[in-house]
């Protein structure tokens, strides 16, 4: 698992659902290669609502249904690494933003395991030693 801690840099990637990268969309390419590039994590989140550089409004409301939502993909990690990351991104987003944030991870764990937990088989053999 990365150890994730302090300073990092978020990377916040706005592009259309219907975007693609060689049939598939472009939302879930750029998650599998940040994970191939062993960057800490991916979030995919779906927009209701909103514009970009064509102006055009898509939006989820009844009256005017949209096959082509916002989604925005957010990638936090060390600034090294969401840096070498980038040049993937300029082969993939053909129309959309990329963001650099800088930021501080406050918390960054597994859920298989809580560090505080006492009663976590794993905390107690450490212990023990």
């Amino acid at each position: 698992m990365t150890k994730l801690a302090g300073t990092a840099l978020r990377l916040t990637i706005f592009v259309g659902e219907s975007d693609l990268w060689h049939h598939r969309p472009l939302y879930t390419e750029i998650v599998h290669r940040a994970h191939a590039a062993g960057l800490g994590g991916a979030s995919v989140f779906r927009g209701v609502e909103g514009y970009g550089a064509s102006s055009l409004i898509h939006t989820q409301r009844l009256l005017s249904l949209s096959e082509d939502l916002p989604v925005a993909i957010v990638i936090v990690d060390a600034g090294e690494k969401i840096r070498a990351f980038l040049p993937q991104l300029d082969e993939l987003v053909r129309e959309g933003l990329v963001m650099l944030d800088d930021c501080e991870v406050i918390r960054y764990a597994d859920r298989g395991k809580d560090p505080k937990d006492p009663k976590d088989p794993k905390d107690r053999e450490d212990r023990d030693r």
